[in-house]
């Protein structure tokens, strides 16, 4: 057993035994309501932005013509090769945020090369497609180095001297031992949801990594919260950074959330069927605590005639990436996951979250309810609880 492996199975142990009984259940149960928080006016234009022609295509084409707040902000601040502390929710467009600037800056200095960490193997892909379509003719050189597939591909890849590498923790520590990776010439490092990575027990890999990096460098870090612990570790790695705060809020005001009380497993999955079968069910992500259980449960829904599939550890990377896609084009309207899929997946039309078993704590029901209510629409979150 891997470092990593032994290091991700003790923080999954220590997890459990946090008993879901300590949630309150009234947590679950909220209206949403409707912001009457004041429309942010913009400060810039991309535009007005000083990038590669290149970069500035790119952005063209991909529709993107008034930043979000976090992007207002960010890229400026990014250009002029400052550290930036950022405390954003999923779906605010924080990833061009960081992209942007990291991009422009690799293009004009030869010298430059950046290493982005993120928790999950999927938000790391999402982060190097979104790479891909903003570097696109640039002819820059990335490598993407997660878990769940073949290590020598990577391996060859790093030959190429990529200028930005994109990974999990765990995989990017794997090549750092295996001596196929050399960070000594990164001067640019993005650690993206850093209260994630924490939960999941990346710390002292993150501090080795980093550790390994050019001392002068620039430090972007991305977050929902900015708790004592997470403070603690990005102001060491960090250097006089802009803090910038962007819809910190604890739960979606976009999702209503409610609670739904079963008294046996027969009635839990007939109350699920009840759910599944309504009108506004159009996009539903169902989370259970165990991989046996999501495929149990997918095969019982598939059974009742859902279409529907499953996303767990057990499954290879390969096989997530083709159930992530079929869930995206609707050929299912049915995912039944793990937490592994609470961070990192970017489908814009879930209508629903179900919760089918309690998350381990409320951070956890943050993440998974996260997925739905997003682009100012209106999501719902349901949990079941046997009364």
């Amino acid at each position: 057993m891997s470092y990593y492996q032994r290091n991700k199975k003790n923080h999954q142990t220590n997890r459990k035994r946090m008993s879901s009984k300590q949630i309150d259940i009234n947590q679950f149960v909220k209206k949403a309501t409707i912001s009457t928080k004041a429309i942010y006016q913009n400060i810039h234009s991309f535009t007005d932005f000083i990038l590669d022609p290149r970069l500035n295509q790119n952005i063209n084409q991909l529709g993107l013509i008034k930043p979000t707040p976090i992007q207002d902000q960010t890229i400026p601040a990014g250009l002029n090769k400052q550290d930036i502390i950022g405390i954003a929710n999923t779906g605010t467009g924080k990833t061009a945020a960081f992209l942007i600037p990291v991009i422009n800056r690799l293009i004009n200095e030869k010298d430059a090369y950046a290493i982005i960490m993120a928790p999950t193997r999927e938000l790391a892909e999402q982060i190097q497609q979104q790479y891909r379509q903003l570097a696109k003719n640039t002819k820059l050189v990335d490598a993407l180095l997660i878990g769940g597939i073949g290590i020598m591909p990577q391996i060859r890849q790093l030959k190429y001297k990529p200028e930005i590498i994109i990974g999990t923790p765990g995989r990017i520590k794997d090549h750092i031992n295996r001596q196929s990776l050399n960070l000594d010439q990164f001067n640019i490092v993005v650690l993206d949801e850093v209260d994630r990575m924490l939960e999941m027990g990346f710390v002292e890999d993150i501090k080795a990594i980093i550790k390994l990096t050019k001392p002068q460098r620039q430090n972007f870090c991305f977050s929902a919260t900015l708790n004592p612990s997470i403070k603690s570790i990005i102001t060491t790695i960090t250097n006089d950074p802009l803090y910038i705060t962007i819809n910190s809020s604890k739960t979606s005001e976009n999702v209503n959330q409610d609670i739904v009380k079963y008294s046996s497993n027969l009635d839990k999955i007939n109350k699920l069927h009840d759910l599944l079968i309504q009108k506004t069910a159009t996009k539903v992500l169902i989370f259970d605590d165990t991989k046996r259980n999501v495929e149990k449960l997918a095969i019982d829904l598939a059974s009742r005639g859902f279409l529907t599939n499953s996303i767990h550890g057990n499954k290879s990377q390969y096989q997530r990436q083709q159930v992530l896609q079929q869930f995206k084009d609707n050929k299912i309207n049915v995912l039944v996951a793990t937490d592994v899929a609470a961070r990192g997946l970017d489908v814009h039309d879930i209508s629903h979250v179900i919760n089918y078993s309690l998350p381990q704590t409320f951070d956890d029901y943050i993440h998974r309810i996260g997925r739905t209510g997003r682009a100012d629409k209106t999501g719902s979150a349901l949990t079941f609880v046997n009364q």
